[in-house]
């Protein structure tokens, strides 16, 4: 059934219960723009002056959010359509996911007070993914998984910001790819510095931390905590660890670090322990 026209933007609809909707939308600049459905006319008409508004007002910005909803101007647009339009009214594309365009990145707002940057390159796929926040934790739903913001950058969902990376300028809002500095890309290993070298110590922890030891590279570090989980488990450790994948080697590669890497003698001695998972 063809939606019935109500105030000026507004549309009725039915929802499969019988319930009626009321949905806003607006044409500007040629491109027709949803604005939601709501619960009643009224409001459903708020939302379309309130988008006329934005769309027709260049003093009005995204930092003017808080003053209008302060003021009583604003109530009933939700906040990211408001960045949707004000970054299509100022850069000419419209993007569904609450997000601005600068010269060469664009920020992507959350809250009034809480923006993250990215590259450009990011655009396409920040452009259909939301960005969700639970605590600390960043993340996007695709394909029905729950995939933090970090991961794509290679970085693990245990890792430890100043453990495991960092942000170069110290700002954890800032994800553009020249601000992420990666230090441990592996379960268990930690980077640290000694005579002036980089060197890697390799860590498992049941119960409490056992150091298996210490390596030149990264990747010997990896392969070492794995021989330390092949170690605990046949002496009968029941935990779920998690393996290190070592993508940069070949099979044999892998087979001939393993069979030279030496473990702390200490991981023979941990046995029948349980503890929370590394």
């Amino acid at each position: 059934m063809k939606p019935k026209k109500k105030a000026v933007g507004v549309y009725i609809t039915t929802l499969k219960d019988g319930t009626p909707s009321f949905r806003a939308s607006i044409t500007h600049g040629g491109k027709h723009i949803s604005l939601g459905s709501f619960d009643s006319e009224k409001e459903a008409a708020a939302v379309y002056k309130e988008a006329s508004k934005i769309l027709n007002s260049p003093k009005i910005t995204i930092a003017s959010y808080q003053s209008l909803t302060a003021n009583n101007k604003m109530n009933h647009i939700p906040y990211e359509k408001f960045v949707s339009l004000i970054n299509y009214r100022d850069k000419g594309m419209y993007i569904p996911t609450p997000i601005y365009l600068e010269k060469n990145y664009f920020t992507y707002h959350l809250a009034p007070d809480y923006a993250l940057k990215f590259d450009i390159e990011d655009l396409f796929y920040y452009s259909s993914h939301k960005i969700m926040k639970r605590g600390s934790h960043l993340f996007v739903a695709d394909y029905g998984s729950q995939l933090s913001v970090l991961q794509r950058y290679g970085i693990q969902s245990y890792a430890v910001e100043g453990r495991d990376y960092q942000f170069a300028n110290d700002d954890p809002t800032d994800f553009r790819y020249e601000n992420i500095i990666i230090l441990n890309r592996y379960r268990g290993v930690r980077q640290f510095a000694e005579k002036g070298f980089i060197r890697y110590k390799a860590v498992i922890h049941v119960r409490s931390n056992h150091v298996i030891g210490k390596y030149n590279t990264e990747a010997e570090a990896a392969i070492a905590y794995n021989k330390a989980i092949d170690i605990l488990t046949r002496n009968g450790v029941k935990k779920n660890f998690q393996p290190n994948f070592v993508e940069d080697l070949s099979p044999s590669q892998y087979a001939d670090i393993y069979m030279k890497l030496k473990i702390s003698p200490k991981i023979e001695r941990v046995k029948n322990l349980q503890g929370p998972n590394t």
